[in-house]
């Protein structure tokens, strides 16, 4: 029987609180989540990951863990006693090939042998989900499909994929939490299913930067627009709209659009930042249009710096 290093898995120590335990995994969901990771193993690595948490991160899971790992002799591969069968015996449902399947095995038969039916509610699930900033504006739909060990006919822990639909609501932040109840892990002995929790992430977009609910892009200006005042339209997150520049802008003016940021309460704002782009001088034309301005207008940009 294989015996899995779990606090290895999740990169801590066997001394490690359950807060510990938790922000371990949220950070390895994260890391290997197949929306961000590049990683040819993600896919198993996810699998360890949720296998690892599911024992340390319930408290009797992990003591039944703990005793088997004191019954392993380092260096060696985990070999259950002579009397493991008669300790533990699950009526031949269980995979004694499978270290996942006999663990639980063993805290089944710990609450059976106290003369109680053993019921446990069942963990609760921690992923990642990556949406787009217009899904935080609009709100969105989104199918998960999740890898969850469940339980077979013959009674087997097996992993399975799931696919739950998520409803992503309007307003949603970076690092917030959605929930859904009864979407985790099965429970047993009748126990109810434990809850899915996912971590909300955006995809990155080069045009915008947020803070908070305030967002910022920038948006290019001919030197004529900004220099004598213009009307433009602009494209947004919540669609096109019609701003004024003011004459007499320079690059870094910064335009405040209230409450055209993320949605809530209050709602953000939205921040257009100038950049005055200057045309090509590609063609005789342009050039000569260049060297009449240099002529024709007292203008020094290094004036104020002495140059």
């Amino acid at each position: 029987m294989e015996y899995k290093d779990y606090y290895k898995t999740l990169g801590i120590d066997k001394g490690a609180s359950a807060e510990d335990i938790k922000k371990a995994y949220r950070k390895l969901v994260r890391k290997y989540h197949p929306d961000v990771s590049r990683a040819p193993d993600a896919d198993h690595m996810t699998k360890e990951v949720n296998e690892a948490y599911g024992v340390l991160g319930d408290a009797d899971k992990r003591a039944a863990y703990d005793a088997l790992g004191r019954e392993r002799r380092a260096g060696q591969e985990f070999r259950p006693p002579p009397d493991w069968g008669s300790r533990f015996d699950t009526g031949g449902a269980a995979d004694s090939g499978d270290f996942f399947s006999d663990l639980f095995a063993h805290v089944g038969r710990r609450a059976r042998s106290a003369g109680q039916a053993f019921q446990m509610r069942g963990e609760d699930i921690h992923a990642a989900i990556t949406i787009d900033l217009t899904d935080a504006y609009h709100g969105s739909t989104r199918a998960v499909t999740l890898r969850v060990p469940e339980h077979d006919a013959q009674g087997r822990v097996v992993t399975r994929e799931r696919t739950v639909n998520v409803n992503i609501p309007k307003g949603v932040l970076p690092g917030q939490q959605l929930r859904l109840a009864g979407q985790g892990h099965p429970g047993s002995g009748g126990a109810g299913a434990g809850d899915l929790f996912l971590e909300i992430a955006f995809h990155p977009d080069p045009r915008y930067r947020l803070e908070g609910r305030h967002v910022y892009t920038g948006v290019p200006v001919a030197p004529w627009e900004a220099a004598l005042g213009a009307a433009i339209s602009v494209p947004t997150p919540s669609g096109q709209v019609e701003v004024v520049v003011p004459a007499g802008s320079q690059t870094g003016r910064k335009l405040r659009l209230k409450g055209r940021g993320i949605p809530g309460n209050p709602a953000g704002d939205l921040y257009l930042m100038l950049e005055v782009v200057l045309p090509p001088a590609t063609s005789d034309k342009a050039r000569e249009l260049y060297r009449t301005m240099a002529r024709e207008m007292a203008f020094n940009p290094r004036a104020q710096t002495g140059g």
